[in-house]
């Protein structure tokens, strides 16, 4: 079972930018659809973007559009999430997940088989 490690959370000021990494161990992300989620306090867990298997096509919701950005470095086998002009409402706990040979179109219903713990992301001034 492989293992995931998200990092770089933390506390900014509206209009600020952060840079969430989520790094595998025991398997190889190239080989699997990346998914960052996220879970604000007393709200369900929300999809926030997807990079696909293999070819790594994006996918964003639609309120990171423009602001977020999703990648992958195959040489150091992690995942980024680039997040810019963050605001108050992007405040939550953000997590990465992993799905096997996975495209993620509608990736907020794919059945991901590893989830990291999650990092702490606050925005307020």
């Amino acid at each position: 079972q492989g293992q995931l490690v998200e990092s770089g959370g933390g506390s900014v000021q509206p209009g600020g930018s952060l840079r969430l990494s989520c790094a595998a161990s025991g398997l190889t992300l190239q080989n699997y659809g990346v998914g960052w989620f996220r879970q604000a306090p007393g709200k369900e867990r929300e999809g926030v973007s997807c990079i696909s298997a293999h070819d790594g096509s994006e996918y964003y919701v639609d309120f990171v559009k423009g602001r977020f950005t999703i990648s992958r470095d195959n040489a150091k086998n992690t995942v980024y999430l680039q997040m810019n002009s963050l605001q108050p409402e992007d405040t939550a706990v953000y997590y990465c997940a992993a799905a096997y040979q996975a495209m993620c179109v509608m990736f907020w219903n794919l059945d991901f088989d590893s989830w990291g713990q999650g990092t702490q992301v606050t925005v307020s001034s």
